[in-house]
């Protein structure tokens, strides 16, 4: 049987790069989006690329019990959990003091809650297996705040803060846990802005970073890796 990685928010930028990484390498892929039709999508194009089996939830990250039926929905495959990869995110940028009133709420329910509870859903499954590793998608936003970032900082510190958590309480169970601190990355997130592509990493890296983070050794674990575009933050 292939090995598996889950992934939230898969069906593009980044979650999608990942998704392609580990197929390409004959995993398993189980994934959840918002949109149905691009989830489906998503499932058809890989399983016909890579001869793998892709198995899909619509789910909106964002609602704890989504978050919640969605690791149950995996837990019912009734298989080991390889990998999980906590992608699923959302930006609004705005300055804390100025930005629309929910904008807090709404960056966190997503950025870190949808990671708090796919995790809890999972880990003790991964835990009875000993065995198992977790990527938590922060950002730079994680280490160093930036005009215009607001709430989105706040959430990826907490994101970063819960990926030390994680690395500590689970690191006698044989999981290990990654924290992903990539700079600006070219996906619908920065859609509208006036600088070439070039200026930007491509998703393929970070998810190529990620799939070399989980080759190495299983008695070493890549605990933080900071990715920049090579002329730096944008």
């Amino acid at each position: 049987m292939n090995k598996l990685v889950v992934i939230t928010g898969a069906s593009k930028g980044i979650g999608r790069a990942v998704a392609e990484r580990f197929a390409s390498a004959g995993f398993d892929v189980a994934a959840c989006a918002r949109n149905e039709a691009e989830l489906q999508q998503f499932k058809v194009d890989l399983e016909a690329k890579y001869g793998i089996n892709v198995l899909v939830k619509v789910a909106d990250a964002s609602v704890k019990t989504e978050c919640q039926a969605f690791a149950q929905f995996v837990l019912h495959l009734d298989r080991p959990v390889d990998i999980l990869v906590n992608n699923a995110g959302k930006f609004i940028p705005g300055a804390t003091l100025e930005e629309a009133d929910g904008n807090l709420e709404s960056m966190i329910e997503t950025n870190l809650y949808s990671a708090y509870h796919v995790t809890r859903g999972l880990a003790n499954h991964m835990k009875a297996n000993a065995s198992g590793h977790i990527f938590n998608l922060c950002s730079i936003a994680s280490i160093k705040a930036y005009p215009n970032g607001g709430s989105y900082a706040i959430s990826k510190f907490a994101l970063l803060g819960f990926s030390k958590v994680l690395r500590e309480e689970l690191k006698e169970h044989g999981i290990r846990v990654t924290a992903v601190l990539p700079g600006a990355t070219r996906t619908a997130s920065w859609d509208g802005v006036d600088l070439p592509d070039t200026r930007f990493m491509k998703p393929e890296d970070v998810a190529e970073v990620i799939f070399n983070a989980y080759s190495i050794s299983d008695r070493s674990v890549v605990e933080e890796v900071i990715i920049r575009p090579q002329l730096g933050d944008i």
